[in-house]
């Protein structure tokens, strides 16, 4: 078990309540559609380079009938960066040591109607403090009106909280972030995405779980909306090629991909975010 201080043990716990609330409304959602699937939980510990307790984290799957594939995962790790990773760590360069303590979730949906999603929140302590995240919605057929709607409440989430959020400069930072740029395309119809957010704690903290909760209330109500709509096998060829940008995008370019497989994280749990089906032409 890793020692933590107060704002630590404050972020990690949140984490987790985020968690168990998401994985339960989604169960739910699966119960209204006649599934008894369930998230089956799988506990991974890591061992730090230096041979010390690294800490660790659950990662969550299920699959189900309107959620093909939805990972739900949490972690709490801490230990030294190896080598120069650390140098492309914020606050690094000088002190390799860190603590990290987030939840990641990416949603895979059976209904090609029903989009995809992704959703991070994170808390990080190198020699500065910081909290990073945001959620980016990924449909397969753009809906304008889920997409107004997913972009709207995140608005309102920063709105709440003009000392750390900022809808315009967040919504364009998710914009360049989820891009392919061998492709030209972005991944999706955006969402919201920060990073270094540091200064004050109390504030920070209060911004990034609003975030969390504005996922919890818009993304439930997308899914219910849109789970019973007829498709057409080409919607599924759409899905599935759509889902294969979607994997490149992850494989290559994304920084959580990239800082799990460094520090040692599972996996397993890190490529939960890869879809059960892609194809390319």
């Amino acid at each position: 078990m890793l020692p933590l201080d107060p704002q630590q043990a404050a972020a990690r716990t949140w984490f987790e309540s985020l968690r168990t609330r998401i994985c339960a409304v989604f169960e739910a959602i699966e119960r209204e559609a006649g599934s008894d699937a369930a998230f089956d939980y799988l506990p991974w510990h890591r061992v730090d380079p230096t041979g010390a307790p690294g800490g660790g984290g659950v990662r969550g799957v299920m699959k189900g009938q309107v959620f093909e594939k939805v990972g739900v995962n949490v972690s709490t790790v801490g230990g030294s960066f190896e080598g120069d990773f650390a140098k492309t760590i914020h606050g690094a360069a000088d002190d390799p040591s860190f603590f990290a303590t987030g939840i990641s979730l990416v949603a895979h949906m059976a209904n090609p109607h029903v989009p995809a999603v992704h959703m991070n929140c994170r808390f990080l302590v190198t020699a500065k403090r910081w909290f990073g995240g945001g959620a980016d919605l990924n449909p397969p057929l753009p809906i304008a009106t889920d997409t107004d709607e997913f972009h709207a409440r995140l608005a309102t989430a920063c709105a709440a909280h003009p000392g750390a959020g900022d809808y315009p400069r967040f919504k364009a930072w998710a914009d360049e972030y989820f891009y392919i740029p061998h492709r030209q395309v972005h991944r999706g119809v955006g969402g919201i995405f920060y990073d270094h957010l540091e200064g004050d704690f109390d504030e920070n903290f209060a911004f990034t779980r609003a975030v969390g909760e504005a996922f919890l209330d818009v993304y439930p109500r997308i899914v219910r909306r849109r789970m019973d709509a007829a498709f057409t096998p080409a919607d599924i060829a759409q899905r599935d090629a759509w889902r294969g940008r979607y994997a490149e995008f992850n494989l290559v370019y994304d920084r959580g991909t990239s800082f799990g497989l460094k520090t040692g994280g599972n996996v397993d749990a890190i490529l939960m975010s890869l879809p059960p089906v892609a194809t390319w032409a």
